[in-house]
């Protein structure tokens, strides 16, 4: 499904992200792993169109969408969460995931202006289409609060209803159970199971070993920008060089 072939990229002399190379499959978990400022986020920008790479292709479903833009990149199939919330904290829970909702609506321009027939169904639709998602998120209870008001573990929940609005046959996660108690995580990971579960390739960046060793089927480590390892769970946790990242040799690349 997606594929990046030598994907680099600096900030001036600094390489952030260094030839990475690496591919999800359809149904599949993959997550990616490493300390602070290893350029996990980066990444997931240089996929999703928030940065331009240097250099290389991230091909989705054959095709070369590196260099397009966000939107672009959105209405192919890849949608994405972020390590701080991207939501509308005065818009109630409900609306947040009707705005997102707009990009699969199909709503023209015109028929808006002029109120059509079309225009109602389709805006009836996407409110509905919209409940439907946060009934399956598990927030249709909470459907009409401001979103500013929601619990932590809550806001983060609604980034991935505002994400999978989008209709996305990949779906990028980038930290989704940061701040969680033990009980948000343990339903978050029942979450993002039953998203893979409806058809969805989910690839997911988290510093909670525990999440990602329980929920991903392989991991790519990256550090200082590079890849250190890949495998399974069991073979990437006893893998040494990942041990070593992760005891901070080094200093920071991104």
């Amino acid at each position: 499904m997606l594929e990046t072939r030598g994907l680099t990229k600096n900030f001036g002399g600094l390489r952030a992200i260094n030839d990475i190379n690496l591919t999800v499959t359809a149904g599949e978990i993959l997550g990616i792993i490493g300390p602070n400022g290893a350029g996990k986020t980066t990444l997931f920008n240089l996929i999703t169109g928030f940065l331009q790479p240097t250099g290389g292709e991230v091909l989705f479903e054959g095709k070369n969408i590196a260099g397009n833009k966000p939107h672009t990149i959105a209405e192919l199939g890849v949608a994405r969460t972020f390590q701080l919330d991207r939501i509308f904290h005065d818009f109630t829970v409900l609306q947040n995931v009707v705005v997102a909702s707009r990009l699969h609506a199909g709503i023209g321009f015109w028929e808006a202006i002029f109120n059509t027939s079309g225009y109602r169904r389709k805006h009836v639709n996407t409110w509905d289409y919209a409940l439907k998602i946060l009934q399956f998120i598990g927030l249709d209870d909470k459907k009409d609060e401001l979103a500013r008001n929601l619990a932590h573990g809550h806001q983060k929940m609604l980034g991935m209803a505002i994400a999978l609005a989008a209709n996305p046959k990949l779906l990028l996660l980038d930290e989704p159970f940061a701040g969680m108690n033990p009980r948000e995580l343990d339903a978050a990971l029942e979450l993002v199971r039953a998203i893979r579960a409806g058809g969805k390739s989910i690839m997911l960046i988290e510093h909670n070993m525990r999440a990602v060793m329980n929920v991903c089927d392989r991991i790519v480590v990256l550090n200082f920008g590079t890849e250190v390892a890949r495998g399974s769970p069991e073979k990437v946790r006893q893998n040494t060089d990942v041990i070593q990242c992760y005891l901070g040799v080094g200093k920071r690349a991104a």
